[in-house]
């Protein structure tokens, strides 16, 4: 038991506090001094005001005019000045307070942010416990009153309360007995055990239903977002929604509740009679020492008053509770992000120092070599024994039906995965011994679920190419090759327009132009130096004929540069130097179109059968589509 508690309640305490150096020592310190200052003016407080108390009979009897009546008023201003410095004192804790959440936040959040991106494979983020452990440690962040910050700046605040408490025992261990003083201070540690304790226990209840709250919060959101505001009314889907959200609810709530009771009604009862009891003891055997002349008024006011305050520093702490308990289970869940960040790393294939990347790379070609590849935690090869070879300065299509493996070959060709077995090489050079973000600035891919960045047209441009110097003249080249400028220039400040409505002034794009603006990214990523262009079916959106009127021009625009087409339409990249079908992670048919067809083999099979399918309005799945 004692080390469950060791570990649940002193090691994340000890977490926190080694987060206090990235506020500055400077700050931290300051807002610890600061508190030890708020934690002593109280007790000089009770000391001045039981000494006016003791002063008063002497006053009252020499009159106004009396030496006794000046030491009345010295110490009743005195008493004064302590309450108004505490006053004082108090928003200036909040401000430091506040800093230090915000430096110890900043800190967080980039550390999160560089441990997420420093693996220059994606597999460490499609571990479903790791995404979990990072949504758990970030969601805390979007709480402002218990994030990881708030949580070591009401660790400090702390210190006040605790140096009130032995302030106040001390007094009754001076004025009284030290047996009674060690009495109050158990008292109060009961009182702060039920309160606090019940918290923590409390707290960790909300991890047995995280799953129930994730589908709350999803079916809240989806409800009363714009995304599925269409499909809702027309499907009549308002009734249902409710139905599930209140159900997922109550699923969270209800053992909460049952929880909530098992801890705070029984166990806060006990700790609350021992308390009383322990407290009620102290009291009396002041007023014992009282009756029987044993201490003065002004001791008895001492005793009293120390008594009081201290039981009530045995409550709930408004500005560190809550703070400190959910802060530390952020961090504990940044600390798992981090581990299984580490353990997934550990577990992909070591690769040796990277090697420049030749600026005319690839020059010759790129070659797949036996190359096999399971994703992490399935059993079932994508790719297996795939041997490819891409030429240099052509313009090769990679098709085949969905799932044969044609994302999976581009995610190794970016280095976003490494093969299983196998490999690729650029000139004969292997690719895992070239250096990852050389060899990435020489390629630009658009993937079929490219980002929308809420960012200006330009910038959703140009990030296809960000260590290039930008240029107005080279963004619009690539718009226009694109077949997207007119209608930037249309958007209310062109280029410079938001392309979300969600800003002041910004406006959306519709599918087909979402995905121009992407093909424009890769045409900008061309004129800044990139020699291989990937486009993984990034014209879904676009109907057959329209997709295939772009590939043509495509093709054109790209005459001479290395690129690679990936498609599942086969009467779309008829136009392409070579054409590759991939079924069941291999090569079973290449050349141009006219030998596919002529072959009479796989390829001259579905192009006849997808043919068929768009003459009917079908597409390539022989799904109906809109005339």
């Amino acid at each position: 038991m004692l080390g469950s508690w060791y570990r649940s309640a002193v090691l994340p305490r000890r977490d926190i506090a080694r987060l206090l150096p990235t506020a500055g020592w400077g700050l931290a310190i300051g807002l610890l001094v600061l508190d030890v200052v708020l934690g002593l003016l109280p007790v000089a407080f009770v000391l001045a005001t039981s000494v006016v108390v003791g002063q008063v009979p002497a006053a009252v009897d020499g009159g106004t005019g009396s030496a006794a009546w000046g030491d009345l008023v010295r110490t009743f201003v005195l008493a004064a000045v302590l309450f108004l410095a505490r006053q004082v004192l108090a928003p200036v804790q909040t401000a430091l307070g506040v800093r230090v959440q915000r430096r110890v936040d900043g800190a967080l959040r980039d550390r999160a942010l560089r441990v997420a991106l420093r693996s220059t494979s994606i597999a460490p983020m499609e571990d479903q416990a790791t995404l979990e452990a990072l949504t758990e440690a970030t969601r805390e962040f979007e709480a402002d009153f218990r994030s990881p910050g708030a949580s070591a700046a009401g660790l400090v605040n702390l210190v006040a309360r605790y140096v009130q408490l032995l302030g106040f025992a001390t007094i009754v261990g001076v004025v009284v007995s030290w047996p009674a003083a060690a009495a109050l201070f158990v008292a109060t540690m009961v009182f702060r055990y039920g309160q606090r304790g019940g918290l923590r226990r409390y707290s960790e209840v909300w991890k047995d239903v995280v799953g129930f709250r994730r589908r709350s919060v999803y079916l809240r959101e989806l409800a009363m977002g714009p995304e599925a505001a269409k499909e809702m009314r027309v499907f009549g889907l308002a009734d249902w929604f409710s139905d599930e959200y209140t159900e997922a609810t109550r699923n969270m709530l209800d053992p909460v509740a049952v929880r909530r009771r098992q801890i705070y009604l029984v166990p806060y009862l006990v700790y609350t009679a021992i308390g009383l009891v322990i407290s009620a003891s102290v009291l009396v055997t002041v007023a014992r020492s009282a009756s029987a002349g044993e201490i003065t008024l002004t001791a008895l006011a001492l005793g009293i008053q120390s008594v009081v305050a201290a039981i009530a520093l045995g409550e709930y702490y408004p500005e560190s509770d809550v703070q400190t308990q959910y802060g530390m289970q952020a961090v504990r869940a940044l600390a798992e992000f981090e581990e299984r960040m580490t353990a997934a790393e550990s577990r992909l294939p070591q690769t040796g120092p990277g090697l420049p990347v030749p600026p005319d790379a690839p020059s010759t070609a790129l070659r797949f070599e036996d190359v096999r590849f399971t994703y992490p935690g399935s059993t079932r090869p994508v790719l297996d024994g795939l041997d490819l070879d891409l030429p240099a300065g052509l313009c090769t299509a990679v098709v085949g039906v969905n799932g044969a493996g044609k994302t999976t070959l581009v995610k190794l060709l970016t280095r976003l995965h490494e093969p299983t077995g196998g490999r690729l090489t650029v000139d004969g050079t292997d690719l895992a011994d070239l250096d990852v973000a050389a060899w990435r600035r020489q390629v630009s891919v658009v993937f079929q679920d490219f980002v929308r960045y809420e960012l200006s047209a330009a910038d959703n441009i140009a990030v296809g190419a960000v260590h290039a110097p930008r240029e107005a003249a080279v963004l619009r080249g690539a718009a226009e090759k694109a077949g997207i400028v007119d209608a930037v220039d249309a958007l209310p400040d062109g280029f410079d327009t938001t392309l979300s409505r969600a800003y002041e002034g910004g406006a959306d794009l519709s599918g087909g132009q979402w995905q121009r603006i992407a093909i424009a990214r890769s045409l900008y990523a061309l004129e800044a130096g990139a020699r291989l262009l990937v486009l993984d079916e990034p014209t879904s959106a676009l109907d057959v004929r329209a997709e295939a009127e772009f590939f043509d021009r495509f093709v054109e625009l790209t005459r001479g540069v290395t690129s690679v087409l990936i498609s599942h339409r086969f009467s779309s990249v008829r136009r392409a130097d070579r054409i590759v079908v991939i079924d069941a992670g291999r090569v079973v048919e290449q050349g141009t179109h006219d030998e596919l067809v002529a072959a009479d083999g796989h390829y001259a099979r579905l192009f006849r059968l997808q043919a068929e399918r768009f003459a009917a309005g079908l597409d390539a799945d022989g799904n109906e589509v809109d005339a």
